[in-house]
């Protein structure tokens, strides 16, 4: 019989605080590619959690699984969340950031200019 080297997902659950739907979650998005066994469990090497906490980091940081793949592929494993080849990818996702906070901004003053002057939402008779 042969023996299971690694992690099984319950372990890397446990270890990671992250449960294992998530887990099975981050893999069906690319973000983690665990071996299988014969019998076909998922087995998860030691670096792994290095990983699914550089996950963690960078969905808290607002990155969808898309871009956060996209780091995953380029980075080296170094210390860091990413790579400085990266800068472009994030200094694009900032610009998004502020068109969207922007567009946010105009909106919230707008709808402030409604609660300040209701008589601009009523309807005359």
């Amino acid at each position: 019989m042969s023996q299971i080297t690694g992690m099984r997902i319950g372990e890397l659950s446990d270890t990671t605080g992250v449960s294992v739907r998530l887990l099975r979650y981050y893999e069906e998005q690319g973000l983690l590619a665990p071996g299988r066994t014969p019998s076909g469990q998922r087995v998860f090497a030691a670096d792994d959690v290095g990983t699914v906490r550089r996950i963690r980091r960078l969905l808290a940081a607002g990155l969808g699984t898309r871009t956060i793949r996209t780091i995953l592929d380029c980075a080296c494993g170094g210390a860091g969340d990413v790579e400085p080849c990266l800068d472009p990818l994030l200094v694009e996702e900032l610009t998004q950031l502020d068109g969207e906070l922007a567009r946010l901004a105009q909106h919230r003053s707008a709808v402030a200019g409604l609660v300040t002057d209701p008589s601009l939402v009523r309807i005359a008779p």
